[in-house]
């Protein structure tokens, strides 16, 4: 029997880095404890944790660290999806076995134009060669960055032949209509979720799950607020609130502000590290982060030193 769906906010949760670019395990698992006493999900291994700068076999132990850590199995949804079929399955099926509540599947994104029917083979074949009832697959929609976007009417067959294992779908395109679309799709438990926190009081309002999103790294307790509260009369004032913070990091390349960020509030600079080809921020771009964090008055809300 599986496990109930996801809902609310998740991290994709950013990956330190030692001296050597091999991954901050006491960092890692740190952060991990922390977004989860803030009540966040965990998306390890999606785009902001520079998950194509990970081998599988890094992924593969950083999960089975995360476990012997302690850190709740059914509050991670590892990111699985790669260019290769046979890794995708290999980490899906992994993440699966172990009692992760679902996984978070990326497109194959290498080739370009491929067809629905080309991308439902895909799917089937992970879905029948994992062949696990407990498998729980969160489609990723992200095509300004795959290229391979995700049609409404590929979600629909899918869903309709594996309604069991097609759970839901993370949407960073951006697009509010698309977004409309997804929670206007008459599929059962089908669980949508936007891929940044500027959107989720509107995928609420439309019958959302919640939202993925790089600054749930930084902000997750306030999130978090929104999701449980958005119903209430000062929801509009807390999703202004998100704006101001989400908008100062998307002038910024986000995953190094992000590190920068966390790198302060813990007094590691450590954290800054990122694997070639992504660079650190320019010393312009930090002196606008942290003056716009001033500006803002923000502090991550607990002391995480």
């Amino acid at each position: 029997m599986s496990m109930s769906r996801f809902e609310g906010v998740l991290a994709p949760v950013i990956t330190p880095f030692d001296a050597s670019l091999l991954p901050d395990l006491p960092a890692y698992l740190d952060h991990c404890r922390w977004l989860s006493e803030q009540g966040a999900g965990l998306a390890v291994f999606g785009t902001n944790s520079e998950a194509a700068s990970l081998s599988l076999a890094e992924k593969l132990n950083l999960l089975e660290q995360l476990l012997q850590a302690g850190i709740d199995p059914g509050l991670l949804m590892p990111g699985t999806g790669t260019t290769a079929l046979p890794d995708t399955v290999e980490l899906t099926a992994a993440a699966t076995r172990v009692g992760c509540r679902g996984v978070l599947m990326l497109p194959p994104y290498y080739f370009k134009n491929v067809s629905d029917d080309g991308l439902f083979a895909y799917f089937s074949e992970v879905i029948n060669r994992v062949a696990d009832d407990r498998l729980q697959i969160y489609l990723y929609h992200i095509p300004q960055i795959t290229q391979v976007p995700l049609s409404l009417a590929l979600l629909e067959k899918l869903a309709a032949a594996y309604p069991n294992h097609i759970a839901g779908i993370k949407d960073s395109s951006g697009d509010p209509e698309f977004l409309r679309q997804l929670n206007g799709l008459e599929l059962t438990d089908f669980r949508v979720f936007c891929g940044s926190e500027s959107l989720l009081l509107e995928n609420l309002r439309q019958g959302g799950a919640g939202c993925i999103s790089a600054t749930a790294n930084i902000n997750p307790a306030a999130i978090r607020a929104l999701c449980q509260h958005w119903q209430d009369a000062d929801a509009d004032s807390r999703q202004q609130q998100l704006n101001g913070l989400r908008k100062l990091f998307q002038r910024l390349p986000m995953i190094p502000a992000l590190k920068t960020a966390v790198g302060r509030y813990r007094s590691n600079p450590g954290w800054e590290r990122l694997r070639p080809p992504l660079l650190g921020l320019t010393s312009e771009q930090r002196q606008e982060l942290f003056a716009g964090l001033l500006d803002l008055d923000f502090r991550i809300p607990v002391d995480v030193t």
